[in-house]
């Protein structure tokens, strides 16, 4: 291995000189690509480098598509993992020895994606995602929000606040501090119907409508709906995708609107939490006062609180 190594130093010195004396070239630019090729080549020659090379298999993770589940509808993909070997190998350099903690990770993104999918409801994130996300359905309560926001920018969360259009119309700047503040805003409808018994003119109106009052108020088009009270038809899911939207349902209900204490919205949380989840409230009593205590405890358990879009997104 000795003498395997001494030739390959040789040869490559060999190229070295003759490189340096080309005239066809600018010797500067020989010398960066010599330089380079030459660091390449002892590097792969390192033990550590190919140890690296070598158990890099052990650590890959293939990409998981999108794909359209049974019970949960439209379910978000996954990114798979591959180790970055030019980037871990100079992290171990400086200790010499394969260090499985130093591992770069490369992400690679599935090939299906949930935009590929055909329309249908999403209720969570993928099922393996250690993250949630807070929707907050806004017909009601606005004595509330001001607590809420407050309690989110405290604790540095990020919500996804689904806004009726009757009730923006009427409280447009405080549909303005939920947008500048960094919050994700959708769409609740106009004035909270049963959409499931709308005709299809009637669908359009009501998503329509608030979406242009939405837009006029943060100048941002919502992508994201909620049906009122959860009430749809696959006439409504298939009207929001033409309407280039998302309908979003959810997998936990603080059931906040009962007016319950704060003790059992949290421990109603905490029975129900999993990855991917999607947690329902209403800007209530319970919230306002609630909301510090819930952030800490689903951070305790190991999640992490992202909007809707960071929730769904094939990210790690």
């Amino acid at each position: 291995m000795y003498h395997y190594k001494k030739y390959i130093n040789l040869c490559l010195f060999i190229i070295i000189v003759l490189l340096s004396y080309s005239t066809v070239h600018n010797p500067i630019e020989i010398n960066h690509e010599v330089t380079t090729t030459l660091s390449q080549a002892i590097k792969k020659e390192d033990e550590l480098y190919q140890e690296i090379e070598k158990k890099s298999i052990d650590f890959q993770e293939p990409p998981e598509n999108a794909y359209i589940d049974e019970v949960w509808k439209k379910t978000p993909g996954r990114n798979g993992l591959d180790v970055d070997i030019e980037k871990s190998y100079v992290k171990m350099k400086k200790n010499g020895n394969f260090d499985e903690s130093l591992i770069v990770y490369k992400q690679i993104p599935p090939d299906i994606k949930m935009e590929d999918l055909p329309a249908a409801p999403i209720y969570r994130g993928h099922p393996d995602k250690k993250m949630v996300a807070f929707l907050i359905n806004v017909s009601w309560g606005t004595e509330y929000i001001p607590d809420i926001l407050k309690a989110l920018h405290d604790n540095n969360v990020k919500a996804t606040f689904f806004i009726e259009g009757k009730w923006a119309k009427d409280n447009a700047e405080l549909v303005k501090m939920i947008d500048e503040q960094g919050h994700i805003i959708g769409n609740h409808a106009y004035n909270h119907p049963d959409m499931s018994r709308l005709s299809n003119q009637k669908i359009v109106e009501q998503i329509s409508q608030t979406n242009e009052i939405l837009t006029a108020i943060t100048d941002k088009t919502p992508k994201w709906f909620a049906p009122p009270s959860g009430n749809y038809s696959e006439q409504v899911v298939q009207t929001a995708s033409n309407l280039q939207m998302e309908t979003i349902l959810w997998t936990v209900d603080t059931i906040d609107w009962k007016n319950p204490s704060v003790n059992v919205m949290i421990n109603r949380v905490n029975g129900k939490i999993h990855p991917g989840a999607t947690i329902l409230m209403h800007p209530t009593s319970a919230i306002a006062k609630g909301m510090d205590g819930l952030i800490k405890n689903i951070k305790e358990n190991g999640y992490q609180i992202g909007t809707i879009e960071k929730l769904l997104s094939e990210e790690r």
